[in-house]
């Protein structure tokens, strides 16, 4: 093998990345936060950057040793896609973090180990984060609950964080609003106790008053908006070392909206009285003029308006809201297709080829200087070659592999569907089992009561057996005769419901035939008694069913059972 083929060694790779990463810092600086403005920069700059990036990150397969630096460049991947709003890109990259400290945790340094804290810590967060806006709400959970259990023994202001990025995830993504409210308090008290002064709490505070808000609670609302109010009229930002006008902003519509909900028109004017100044010296700042607590002031503005009758300035206030929205909108908009289409352009292996090309130019000039005139011909020939030969192996390469992905992902998906086949057909086998059962235990507690009344005839005097002969027979006849109907019946029921059938077996797997059948009776409005009578069953025994039916179909108390039916 020629030099010009030999991999890079660690120290070659750790060097080329930190030259790499000179370029990228000179050219497209970031601010204290490790973060930029996107529409910043132009397509080609976007490219550059994007191109820059990935061959850097090929490099650290390259480099040995240089645990902590390797984990804190796949930390700032998997961080920096997220702030781009690549959420499947940026879980590549926090699952590589994840995975390498898990492997060389315990050759990092005691200094590396507690300042790899806090990244540890915020990594789950916002890989939970990820998950759930692209829908994997278990895994999002999964990451928030490994989240608690590593920050549980320190007392350290990312501990309520934790709970309160639970607590959101309950309230944003399930909207559980009883176990989001269960978090938001752990974190609330926890961050009063210890760090009473810290941003963190008026974030907390504002969560705890939304739910109340949304739950109508309005007088529990207002008292947490107006602490945030006094809390943000001293709180100085931990980061930006200011005071944070935006939230100041936000706690104050945020209240004078409550007050218009308790019909309390003259105390919310007095608020955004107080508001008004500080709207008025900030306007021309984008961040405010711009930001959703300047849409929330506004809002509040509006309503208060209209509680007032002064429906032109309403009108003018909506306006103003619409036009900044629209405005927003199609900011985010663009700055959104210009990143994605420049992601999509920059593929992984072209970066990867041209950084291999880059490489054996380099390697070629030098060696160019040291041979003669006549072997830089034959030695420039030799290069082309080599290049012409990588690049169709490496694309060769490429497509078999793409076609084996499709052929593994194909046949995953072909199993995937067999196995719900299969799954749906136990199911159903356990419901018609359970339906057996339940017919099968009917007919003994009626064979039982025959047995009786047969052990009556037996001991009655001849004139009371005849009577009881004939009464027994009579029930015979009723049962053979009511069974009989009552199949016809469901047989017709089935093949008239079978469209809603399959609606209820497809919003609720777990229903049995005869819950499915009583749904149908309901969807006929059928009356209890009736009901009752179809099944062979006692009124007692249907509000037990329907009982069960109602948690089965998560029904809350203020929905009834029979218009929920009727109206699927």
């Amino acid at each position: 093998m020629s030099n010009a083929q030999m991999p890079l060694t660690s120290e070659e790779a750790f060097k080329r990345y930190e030259e790499i990463t000179a370029v990228m810092e000179a050219d497209f600086p970031e601010n204290e936060y490790r973060t930029f403005r996107r529409e910043s920069f132009s397509e080609t700059q976007l490219q550059t950057y994007l191109s820059q990036h990935f061959q850097r990150m090929e490099l650290l397969k390259f480099i040995d040793n240089h645990h902590y630096f390797k984990l804190r460049s796949y930390q700032h991947s998997g961080n920096w896609f997220m702030q781009l709003r690549f959420p499947k890109e940026s879980i590549k990259w926090y699952r590589k973090f994840f995975d390498y400290y898990t492997q060389y945790r315990s050759e990092l340094t005691d200094l590396e180990t507690q300042a790899l804290f806090e990244l540890i810590t915020h990594s789950y967060s916002v890989q939970a984060e990820n998950y759930a806006k692209i829908g994997l709400l278990d895994s999002a959970k999964i990451q928030h609950k490994l989240n608690l259990k590593f920050i549980e023994p320190h007392n350290v202001i990312a501990k309520p964080s934790a709970y309160n990025n639970y607590g959101l995830y309950f309230y944003w993504n399930k909207h559980e609003l009883d176990s989001a409210l269960v978090n938001f308090n752990k974190a609330y008290y926890f961050t009063q106790k210890h760090f009473p002064n810290h941003t963190l709490l008026g974030s907390i505070r504002d969560n705890i008053a939304d739910i109340y808000f949304e739950t109508k609670k309005y007088n529990k609302a207002l008292q947490f908006y107006s602490e945030n109010l006094d809390f943000y009229n001293y709180a100085i930002n931990e980061k930006s070392l200011t005071k944070d006008i935006p939230r100041l902003l936000s706690s104050g519509s945020q209240k004078a909206e409550t007050l218009l909900k308790l019909n309390r028109a003259k105390e919310a004017q007095k608020v955004i009285n107080v508001l008004q100044p500080i709207v008025d010296d900030t306007i021309n700042a984008p961040s405010i003029r711009r930001s959703s607590s300047h849409l929330e002031f506004l809002t509040a503005k509006s309503n208060l308006y209209v509680l007032q009758q002064s429906y032109r300035k309403a009108y003018e206030t909506l306006d103003t809201i619409l036009k900044l929205s629209a405005i927003n909108h199609n900011v985010t908009l663009n700055s959104e297709n210009k990143w994605r289409e420049e992601l999509n352009t920059i593929a992984i292996d072209r970066v990867e080829l041209q950084a291999e090309i880059d490489r054996i130019e380099k390697e070629n000039k030098i060696e160019s200087q040291r041979s003669k005139l006549w072997f830089i011909t034959l030695l420039s020939t030799t290069f082309v070659i080599v290049l012409l030969s990588l690049f169709l192996s490496r694309r060769q390469h490429l497509i078999n592999a793409k076609n084996k992905q499709l052929l593994a992902e194909q046949q995953l998906e072909n199993s995937d569907l067999k196995m719900k086949q299969l799954n749906s057909e136990i199911k159903s086998k356990k419901r018609d089992l359970s339906d057996f059962a339940i017919n099968l235990t009917q007919n003994q507690e009626w064979a039982k009561t025959l047995a009786d009344k047969i052990n009556d005839f037996k001991s009655a005097n001849k004139q009371d057996s005849a009577k009881l002969l004939e009464a027994l027979e009579l029930q015979i006849q009723n049962k053979v005769k009511f069974d009989s109907e009552t199949k016809e019946f469901y047989e017709r029921l089935d093949k008239l419901s079978d469209g809603f059938y399959s609606e209820l077996n497809s919003r609720f797997p777990n229903l049995s035939k005869n819950e499915i059948r009583l749904c149908s009776l309901i969807r006929l409005k059928i009356d209890s008694r009736s009901i009752a009578t179809l099944q062979n069953i006692t009124l007692a025994s249907l509000n037990t069913s329907r009982y069960r039916l109602r948690k089965k179909l998560h029904l809350n108390e203020a929905t009834e059972l029979d218009d929920f039916i009727q109206n699927m």
